[in-house]
């Protein structure tokens, strides 16, 4: 991929254009920091639920096996982690990386509340820019954090130097391409009542829209496959979930 083709998303912060990718971090990280305290209830209440069981089936595909290294970039609050270590009993070692102090805070909490606080090994780090070595990593996970990624190829060439040869990448995420039966309401639900539960549950509308915008600024599947690949990823595929409204990407560093 030619260099000027590269994070196209870096001045993007939803559908607003910004000065630079620092400013765009930065607005970023101000808006993960005011959801932290509600962000669980309001995926619950945003998805009616539905949340649980994408997680739940996207720890089955990723399949951690015991004693392997994995790293969950954009960890947040432990969801996915917390089911990484059920899944394995806590067989695996576990490093859970997210740019948010504030989001690192709720899921400390709550790793420690379901007993995995000694599980896990908790990094503050930009996904552009992880402070790992290469190839230390067998599987790296990212769930519905790769479009608030400022630099998304930096970040796919990062997932990929520290994956060890034949490791696993894993991603989900929303997709801006829906299937036809779906595709009218839920873009009304999405563009217009997300932002209000947000308003109603969060007291944060501004947040939620932004998180609407971002689902539409996000690569097609195929396109992020082409990216995968430009990063030097084989193997890649995308799976819908509930009629396109969630992909699972996966992709292996040959």
């Amino acid at each position: 991929m030619p260099r000027a083709a590269r994070n196209p998303e870096a001045t993007q912060f939803g559908f607003a254009h910004v000065g630079d990718a620092g400013e765009k971090t930065q607005r970023v990280g101000h808006v993960f920091q005011r959801v932290a305290p509600r962000y669980d209830v309001m995926n619950d209440v945003m998805s009616g639920g539905w949340h649980r069981v994408w997680k739940n089936i996207f720890v089955d595909v990723v399949a951690p096996r015991a004693g392997e290294n994995v790293l969950d970039v954009a960890g947040g609050t432990g969801d996915i982690a917390k089911r990484l270590l059920k899944k394995t009993g806590g067989a695996i070692n576990l490093t859970l990386a997210d740019l948010s102090p504030e989001m690192l805070s709720v899921g400390k909490r709550r790793m420690a509340d379901a007993g995995y606080w000694n599980k896990v090994t908790w990094v503050q780090a930009d996904a552009a820019a992880l402070p790992f070595d290469d190839a230390c990593f067998d599987v790296i996970t990212i769930a519905f954090g790769l479009r608030n990624v400022t630099r998304i190829d930096d970040a796919l060439a990062e997932f990929y130097r520290c994956l060890r040869t034949g490791g696993r990448f894993f991603c989900m995420e929303f997709s801006p391409q829906v299937a036809a039966p779906l595709a009218k309401p839920y873009a009304l639900y999405r563009d217009h009542i997300i932002p209000r539960l947000g308003a109603v549950v969060a007291h944060d509308r501004a947040a939620y829209q932004y998180l609407a915008e971002s689902i539409q600024k996000f690569p097609a599947p195929h396109a992020l496959g082409a990216r995968l690949q430009a990063a030097g990823f084989a193997h890649t595929r995308a799976d819908p979930l509930m009629g396109g409204v969630v992909y699972i990407h996966r992709a292996w560093k040959g």
